[in-house]
């Protein structure tokens, strides 16, 4: 019997984030359990098991937007169980259920993935990439309020989808610091992460109007820092190499059909990250 053949599949339920967080910290990646208890409660988490009631040892979260869309993200695999089509098969279960919903599945694909996904049919939409740095100690102030139907109703205009629960759970979470543009035109959003903050999303009628909210942003938090920015921003990329921040790594928009999300908008400066989009 195949190693593969004696994994047994499951749906994640919220008693099963523990073991989610495993797998995205073994991976070094940035999620924290509230991240993966959103994916559970509000999307669907698809996983393998070694055994009936062994360890979970591979994911993929699939999380429907208003509009039409569907996020795919978490495809993780423990290393003792790669290269066996794993993810190739969780994969397919989140663009089944997400087509089951009329929803057209969309990512954000590192360049190795990016190969996987143009064979299965997902076209390239925007290169984007993660950058990294780190800020020094804010002086002590209070964290700022943020109008949470305004800050949804914005991020529903730069990205095509409505996504209000998800804006709505990132205000509320402990830690979390958000911006509005004086003229209220904008907006940005910084969270805790497990290895870093991450900035964003960050909404802005400008690029120059996008870069005074992130430096707001930076003003409230210390430490290392993630923000994942489009490449089409020459002026906000070429401002964070002068502060320090270097690129991480790459990544490219993909869609399994036609969606406003793949097209990076006038006023998306900043991404709520590859797992949100």
């Amino acid at each position: 019997m195949a190693p593969s053949e004696a994994l047994t599949s499951v749906i994640l339920g919220p008693a099963d984030v523990p073991e989610g967080l495993a797998l995205s910290d073994a991976a070094g990646w940035n999620q924290t359990a509230d991240d993966w208890r959103l994916f559970i409660t509000q999307g669907r988490v698809f996983g393998l098991r070694d055994g009936d009631a062994g360890p979970l040892v591979a994911t993929a979260a699939a999380l429907p937007y208003e509009g039409g869309i569907g996020w795919v993200s978490m495809v993780l695999v423990n290393a003792a169980w790669r290269h066996q089509g794993l993810a190739t098969a969780l994969m397919a279960r989140c663009v089944a259920h997400l087509r089951t919903l009329g929803a057209t599945p969309v990512l954000d694909a590192t360049p190795a993935g990016q190969q996987a996904y143009l064979r299965i049919g997902f076209e390239d939409g925007f290169a984007l990439a993660r950058w990294e740095g780190t800020v020094a100690a804010p002086e002590a102030s209070a964290a700022p309020a943020a109008d949470a139907a305004v800050v949804q109703a914005l991020d529903a205009q730069a990205n095509g989808c409505g996504r209000g629960f998800l804006l709505a759970d990132f205000l509320q979470r402990a830690g979390t610091r958000a911006h509005l543009s004086p003229a209220r035109t904008g907006f940005v959003i910084a969270r805790e992460g497990r290895r870093a903050t991450q900035i964003g999303p960050l909404v802005a009628e400008d690029e120059s109007s996008a870069l005074s909210l992130l430096q707001a942003a930076l003003a409230g938090v210390s430490g290392r820092v993630f923000l994942d920015v489009p490449d089409r921003w020459a002026a906000l990329r070429a401002w964070l190499e002068q502060a320090g921040f270097t690129r991480q790594r790459a990544f490219v928009r993909m869609s399994l059909g036609a969606a406003p999300i793949a097209s990076v908008n006038d006023r998306l400066f900043v991404l709520a990250g590859p797992e949100f989009g």
